[in-house]
């Protein structure tokens, strides 16, 4: 066996020991990508090298030579974790934190209220939609009425009777009970729950079945909801009441006074022209720090009662509701009560979008489209 020796000029030496870190550095990075790949998809590969003599061979190649100014700046860079361009929940013992593409986006309380709300509310920038009283009491600008008006909700002002609507000592509440799915993903993240509501004598009325759908899409937030309410413990009457159902509290710069612009799918603009109207969206929009932002409720064409009733109003109060005949169309004769026998189930199926742009800019109903086309 002959033994060669090569004497390299100090620059020559240099590099070639830069080429060699370099191949070693792709190197590296492709046996972590396989191993991580590998857990995914169950599937194994060999390699010449394995990852600990790769990253020690390294780590004596770097010790000869400062890093270039390309390669420092890139070491120094942070790189992108594949999680942040997906949807990431965070569990903590009340509430899940929702991220999409690694920024804050919302938070959900299943604990810790009358009932479980969505709470705040971003758009992709950053900027909050929903009203902060009474969950933080002091922000400046706000007005404090409806107490039971915190984030996003589904609630019913008469079940067999009872006001889930308002709070109070004789209110219903509804229970968190357990979470039968919480999945976070690269697209969309699920979380699916079950809810009791409870009558002020403890008496479970009805079983809430919620899935929850959140998407990542660049500068677009979009959350899907279907409920599915089933009577137990006997049959079960949703009262004709204005005061429901699955509803949302925006911040101040959405009323009439400051500005917001309420329109709805048949062309009505403002309160007077949606409100009490059956429509198969209505997108809110205002100024908020300098940007126009949005958001829209879409009612699914498979939900209860499509297309749904709005009880929107000019101060801020944002809602679908499929029971309340009378209120809306002022004629006491009309009746939108609904009677369920026990065990028989009601559907509401909702889409809420957080946007940029006008209702026009974010081409609202060709979204609801997508929608419905999607989502079956």
């Amino acid at each position: 066996m002959k033994v060669i020796f090569i004497i390299l000029s100090p620059a020559k030496l240099k590099g070639v020991l830069v080429r060699i870190g370099a191949i070693l550095s792709i190197r590296i990075f492709s046996i972590q990508k396989v191993s991580l790949s590998s857990q995914k998809d169950g599937t194994r590969r060999t390699s010449f090298i394995s990852y600990p003599q790769a990253l020690a061979l390294s780590m004596i190649v770097s010790c000869f030579l400062p890093l270039t100014g390309e390669a420092r700046e890139k070491a120094a860079k942070p790189q992108p974790s594949a999680m942040k361009q997906g949807v990431q929940f965070h569990k903590e013992p009340d509430q899940i934190e929702i991220g999409v593409g690694g920024n804050p986006f919302t938070s959900y309380h299943f604990q810790g209220y009358n009932k479980p709300i969505f709470f705040p509310l971003r758009t992709a920038s950053g900027k909050v939609v929903t009203r902060g009283w009474p969950m933080i009491p002091d922000l400046p600008g706000e007005v404090h009425d409806h107490p039971h008006h915190k984030g996003l909700w589904l609630t019913h002002g008469s079940v067999n009777g009872v006001d889930f609507w308002s709070e109070g000592g004789k209110t219903g509440k509804i229970v968190h009970r357990e979470f039968l799915e919480t999945q976070e993903g690269q697209q969309v993240g699920i979380l699916k729950s079950l809810n009791d509501w409870i009558a002020p004598t403890g008496q479970k009325i009805l079983q809430e079945l919620r899935e929850v759908r959140v998407y990542f899409r660049p500068g677009i937030r979009i959350l899907d909801f279907d409920f599915q309410l089933t009577a137990v413990n006997g049959p079960v009457v949703f009262g004709d009441t204005k005061e429901g159902s699955f509803g949302i509290r925006l911040s101040h710069p959405f009323r009439e006074e400051s500005g917001g612009r309420i329109e709805n799918s048949l062309g009505g603009v403002g309160e007077t022209q949606c409100w009490g109207k059956q429509a198969e969206w209505v997108d809110f929009t205002a100024q908020i720090q300098g940007e126009t932002v949005g958001v829209a409720i879409m009612n699914h064409p498979a939900s209860f009662r499509f297309p749904t009733y709005w009880h929107v109003r000019a101060y801020t109060l944002f809602a679908a509701n499929p029971f309340g005949w009378h209120d809306f169309l002022n004629d006491p004769s009309k009746d939108g009560s609904y009677r369920l026998a026990a065990g028989q189930s009601i559907f509401l199926r909702y889409r809420v979008t957080i946007h940029s742009g006008s209702t026009k800019e974010a081409a609202i109903a060709d979204q609801f489209k997508e929608y419905i086309r999607d989502v079956k």
